[in-house]
């Protein structure tokens, strides 16, 4: 009898699967994305600074009273790396879930996502600490990701003392997909006899040679292969495309072999750019030996987690999900 060793859910990839109202949020958001400067326009100082005016394409950042300011030493001697610390409403944590914003490693910062940080903290009992780590084109690879590196060893190190548990997860969107699965990997190599629960990633980038999807998506939402360039052309300043295949750059052309991988989940919705990478390193994870649950969403933008659960049946899918997800590794 013919069968496959591996399948994919292709009925989520076809234009039926998309629900109408996803459709229609699209076409506000292209609307809403077609006014404004782009970061690359005005420069990424002032971009910044536009964003947290709510002077860009994106509403103003929401900040809640819940959220602290809180610092973690890195590598150099004086200099602290800056965080946002949300912790449960239902106590004591039983975990610490480090997270990693998205941006393009260029935009954002880790005072920008109070709401799904709040969401976190609170789906899983669990203390989320933001890392405000350096961004290009101020500073660029590998400095991003060393602030990650430093973070995580910390956190390994002094999150039960600091924090009152100890760290469990690593998560982040976009960019921060594509730190948490380096910083994954540092850890696997520096502190090689601790576990995490699990990863968290969300519509990630872990080639940054681009695979097909990357090159050839037509879409203007949210992330589009020209945005893309500036954005790697801002981290990555002068190193050639087959020097950015080196596993330190481009997570998928890690070795995976022999590796001890934690849980992962992998998300991403299917009218996004770096679909293939979702799916692409959720096959390698898997055939590495490592549990990877992917889910894709029918016609969801990059980003999509970030919107409204209100507003965007796809962003409150999303949260159910890792709700379950996060209480689930919790009790493995």
């Amino acid at each position: 009898m013919l069968g496959s060793d591996l399948n994919v859910d292709s009925s989520k990839l076809q234009p039926s699967a998309i629900d109408p109202a996803q459709i229609e949020f699209n076409k506000y958001l292209i609307s809403v994305l077609e006014g404004g400067p782009q970061w690359y326009e005005v420069g990424a100082e002032q971009y910044r600074a536009l964003r947290r005016e709510g002077k860009t394409h994106f509403p103003k950042p929401i900040v809640l009273d819940a959220g602290k300011s809180f610092s973690i030493p890195s590598r150099e001697k004086g200099r602290d790396i800056p965080c946002r610390l949300m912790m449960p409403e239902g106590g004591k944590p039983v975990g610490v879930y480090m997270f990693i914003h998205g941006g393009g490693w260029v935009l954002v910062s880790e005072n920008d996502g109070d709401p799904l940080l709040k969401f976190i903290a609170d789906a899983a009992n669990l203390a989320v600490i933001s890392i405000g780590y350096r961004l290009a084109p101020e500073h660029p690879f590998p400095q991003g990701p060393e602030d990650c590196f430093d973070a995580a060893m910390w956190l390994v190190d002094h999150a039960e003392a600091e924090l009152g548990a100890p760290l469990k997860f690593i998560g982040g969107e976009s960019a921060g997909g594509h730190l948490t699965v380096l910083t994954t990997f540092h850890l696997l190599e520096t502190r090689p006899q601790f576990h995490l629960a699990g990863l968290v990633l969300n519509f990630g980038a872990y080639d940054l040679t681009l695979l097909p999807m990357a090159k050839n998506f037509d879409q203007p939402l949210v992330l589009t292969p020209k945005i893309m360039d500036y954005f790697l052309e801002a981290f990555l300043p002068g190193i050639p495309m087959e020097q950015r295949k080196d596993p330190s750059i481009s997570p998928f052309y890690k070795d995976l072999r022999g590796l001890k991988l934690p849980s992962a989940l992998f998300s991403c919705g299917t009218a996004d750019c770096l679909l293939d990478d979702t799916v692409m390193m959720a096959v390698k994870w898997q055939m590495a030996g490592g549990e990877a649950i992917t889910r894709l969403f029918p016609g969801a933008p990059h980003g999509f987690i970030a919107f409204p659960p209100d507003k965007l049946a796809a962003a409150n899918e999303w949260r159910e999900l890792a709700g379950e997800y996060l209480r689930a590794k919790l009790k493995a």
